[in-house]
């Protein structure tokens, strides 16, 4: 039994810890600049309440709240700009995925300048970046547990995640009650993305013992939690339980890898600009259908934990839990057209190479065309 594991990430876990922004982020640097979109952080007051916390620990701030959906490689260029130009030695994040992917993205790209897609890609690579603290307010995409930083080139549609230890956060503050604020839609799609994480995970050909324990207690932990939290917004203990798989989503995909899942769904919101969690949701019951006979024992215990009793019945168990989420659009429904499936087949053998090569059944071209064309 062979394996490394390494990780350097500081998790600060708990109901209330936002209260602490201002102090980790002295720990950090003297000038932040603040990452995050243009409404949610605003409305809930946690904008306000963290520029507070940050000058009352003595750290002077700017703020950067252009991050959209999926964030683009130019709104990382003009976030570290304005980084470099207003001398910031720290990055705080505060949002859901994109935000968090953005600051990362950023705090990259202050350091090391030139052009962010040469080390997407690999050609280049660099151990340096501002340090981040990242402050989740959605429970799906895992990024405060990882070094990966999710990003699309307007040029070219390629979603990819620029992936390096130099941008796994500093400090990342999970705090449960600033996930309340959710809309049930986003919930629902963010969760819906944390238990894949995990899921992806667990069957990846590179899971190693430390990520399927984790991705296990995530599929567990997402599968006791998302629905009930969706139903009652006050239920606190399956808040802290969704917010936990999330975290351990996004830190199992930083070893383990995602696989076809999420490498298939990068070229659909790549193109599209459609909501990720959605998009997984349209792909999922084709793409682990064709799956199962890859890993059939590690399916069949995930299908126990989401209700079913073995590999058999686990698609339909995924195709419940879709439909109770209300996530039932198709790719169709997202904008995808059968003309556009030659591209994504070939976008997704670009960018997504490593994903599917991890798969527990290596999908050749025609197989994935097929699948994107039962999704629309």
């Amino acid at each position: 039994m062979d394996f490394q594991y390494y990780l350097p990430v500081n998790l600060i876990f708990g109901r209330g810890k936002a209260d602490l922004i201002g102090e980790k982020a002295a720990g950090l640097g003297k000038r932040a600049l603040i990452v995050t979109g243009g409404r949610s952080t605003k409305e809930s007051g946690l904008l306000a309440r963290t520029e507070e916390l940050l000058k009352k620990q003595g750290v002077s701030s700017v703020l950067f709240d252009k991050v959209e959906p999926n964030p683009l490689t130019t709104t990382v260029y003009e976030g570290a700009g304005i980084a470099t130009l207003e001398g910031c030695d720290l990055v705080v994040a505060l949002g859901g995925g994109s935000s968090l992917d953005a600051a990362k993205g950023i705090a990259f790209q202050a350091v090391n300048g030139g052009d962010i897609n040469e080390y997407i890609f690999g050609r280049k690579v660099s151990d340096k970046a501002l340090p981040v603290l990242a402050v989740p307010t959605t429970c799906g995409t895992g990024s405060e547990g990882n070094g990966f930083a999710v990003m699309t080139n307007p040029d070219t549609s390629d979603k990819k995640s620029l992936r390096c230890s130099a941008i796994v956060p500093a400090c990342s503050i999970i705090d449960p009650l600033l996930m309340t604020t959710m809309p049930k839609a986003v919930l629902a799609s963010v969760g819906f993305d944390a238990l894949c994480h995990n899921m992806d995970a667990y069957i990846s050909s590179i899971s190693q013992p430390l990520t399927e324990l984790m991705a296990l207690e995530g599929i567990r932990l997402a599968a006791e939690s998302l629905k009930r939290v969706c139903e009652d917004r006050d239920d606190l203990d399956s808040w802290d339980k969704l917010c936990l798989a999330s975290t351990l989503g996004g830190m199992v995909i930083n070893t383990a890898g995602v696989t076809a899942l999420h490498g298939m769904e990068h070229p659909v919101s790549g193109l599209k600009n459609a909501v990720h969690g959605k998009g997984l949701a349209a792909l999922a019951p084709y793409v682990y259908e064709a799956s199962i006979k890859g890993s059939p024992d590690k399916f069949a215990a995930m299908s126990k934990m989401l209700g079913g009793k073995n590999e058999t019945d686990f698609v339909s168990q995924i195709r419940d839990l879709i439909t109770e989420l209300h996530l039932t659009e198709t790719l169709g429904d997202m904008g995808i057209r059968e003309s556009d499936v030659p591209w994504l087949t070939e976008n997704c053998m670009k960018i997504s190479a490593a994903s599917i090569a991890n798969h527990p059944v290596i999908f050749s071209r025609e197989e994935i065309n097929s699948i994107y064309t039962k999704s629309i």
